[in-house]
């Protein structure tokens, strides 16, 4: 009996989502908004061309093309090589697997680091972009757009609105400054 009511409410709600939605529903991904931006694509840009990165970027390159080529040599002459060349080739393939994973973790550091100051310097125009589009649309409840919401109707999305009016914002920003 209780899995029964279960189902009904179930289906009821899912029956009742577009009443919710054309009373004042929004979903949003406020990071995907700020990472959608004109400002966060030209960030990521100067990133991939400052000199660190870069160099770290084409080592680590170089490092995977190297293991590529000793996992293919170990794999190709295994039965002709000795245990002793197959211990050094593991040997060296772990190393460089380790020297990858180090540079790998270097580069989601930079780029993580580039997103965080992102959102510390969008963060306030969001509120206020967010504060206009709740007010415009009569919206009563914002859910975050998340793994943890499994559907919503794409009308009731207000990402891409949130990152044209960033980067309106920041023109208006850049056309004033000069």
């Amino acid at each position: 009996m209780k899995k029964i009511i279960n189902k009904f409410l179930l289906v009821t709600l899912l029956f009742a989502m577009p009443v919710f939605a054309a009373d004042g529903v929004a979903v949003v991904d406020v990071r995907a908004a700020i990472l959608s931006t004109q400002a966060a694509a030209d960030a990521f840009k100067a990133l991939e061309e400052d000199a660190d990165y870069s160099s770290n970027l084409e080592e680590a390159q170089s490092i995977e093309a190297e293991r590529q080529t000793l996992a293919e040599r170990l794999q190709k002459d295994v039965e002709t090589l000795s245990q002793a060349e197959i211990g050094e080739l593991q040997r060296d393939i772990q190393e460089q697997t380790k020297d990858l994973e180090f540079l790998v973790g270097k580069l989601q550091a930079a780029r993580e680091e580039t997103a965080q100051k992102l959102f510390a310097e969008k963060t306030p125009v969001v509120q206020k972009i967010i504060s206009e589009l709740i007010a415009a649309k009569q919206i009563k409840v914002l859910l975050a757009k998340s793994e943890v919401l499994l559907y919503h109707d794409q009308a009731l999305d207000l990402t891409d609105d949130i990152s044209s009016m960033l980067d309106v914002a920041a023109s208006e920003g850049a056309a004033q400054s000069e």
